[in-house]
């Protein structure tokens, strides 16, 4: 099976269990000094998360539909709407969430990975969501263990968000955070990881396959994660694992690169699809393969 057809309980099984490493050596600056443009469309990571995740927003002038200026987030962590308004005393009532906290990736297997990886990481569309700032800062560097989101109905689809992004770029889980995460699937068993992700057997890394199709024997999703045997400790990789939306976007001399949905709309080419030209994460607000719909 290829794509994001795999259920969060099969893939959490495949994760290494151990313990945190040192927090020795973390600060911010490891993952990058502030937001970059990894996808090379002249908005930085900040930007293309807001104008991804909140509706009506309209861009401050003269930034080429870049820079967000307002617009309403629909908040997955609380539930609540929240309205946005680009200001030193109001931006933070929205803020940008990395979904596995930076602190947590540097203890559970970053801090052995370069720079660019790190970078590459920290500004992975599906690492990236907008949500209701104080709570941001309450999750500060917790896992699964210590912080789930209020809102309960948005439980399953954080945890295999997580679940996805470990399984990607070869992060191990705590045994109490693999049972947090078990049991927030425990009451969804049909969740699915939102993207495709390599399949490996448990405690290899997975970063060397990323690529490679998903094998028919996979474990089932009915498999109890806490049955896999711990392994050996992972080779570090030694090349990045492409980011999440790199797994179904077009390749980067596709040529065509689209700001938003009304210039796919305008360009006649609405809804784009994953792998045709032009696709990219930030037009697909449900995840779905399809983007302005």
């Amino acid at each position: 099976m290829d794509g994001p057809g795999r259920s969060a309980l099969a893939v959490l099984g495949t994760l290494e269990v151990k313990g945190r490493a040192p927090k020795t050596g973390y600060s911010r600056e490891q993952f990058g000094d502030g937001w970059v443009d990894t996808d090379h469309n002249g908005c930085d990571s900040r930007n293309d998360v807001l104008a991804r995740d909140l509706t009506g927003e309209s861009f401050k002038p003269g930034t080429r539909e870049c820079v967000v200026a307002s617009g309403t987030l629909a908040d997955p962590y609380s539930g609540k709407t929240i309205t946005f308004t680009r200001g030193e005393d109001t931006s933070s009532a929205v803020q940008i969430d990395h979904v596995v906290a930076l602190s947590d990736a540097w203890q559970k297997g970053a801090q052995q990975w370069d720079e660019a990886k790190r970078v590459a990481f920290a500004n992975d569309d599906l690492e990236l969501l907008a949500v209701d700032g104080p709570l941001n800062g309450q999750k500060g560097d917790g896992d699964a263990a210590t912080w789930l989101p209020p809102n309960r109905g948005y439980r399953c689809t954080y945890v295999a968000r997580q679940v996805a992004l470990k399984a990607t770029w070869g992060l191990w889980v705590t045994a109490a955070e693999r049972d947090a995460i078990a049991g927030v699937l425990s009451t969804c068993p049909d969740q699915l990881v939102p993207v495709p992700v390599p399949v490996t057997a448990a405690g290899t890394a997975p970063g060397a396959t990323a690529n490679a199709a998903m094998p028919t024997n996979a474990a089932p999703a009915s498999t109890a994660p806490s049955a896999a045997a711990p392994a050996a400790p992972p080779a570090a990789p030694s090349a990045a694992p492409p980011a999440s939306s790199e797994l179904s976007a077009p390749a980067p001399d596709s040529g065509v690169v689209y700001a938003n949905c009304d210039a796919v709309r305008a360009a006649g080419a609405a809804p784009v699809r994953a792998g045709q030209p032009g696709y990219s994460r930030k037009l697909d607000r449900d995840g779905d393969g399809v983007g302005c719909e």
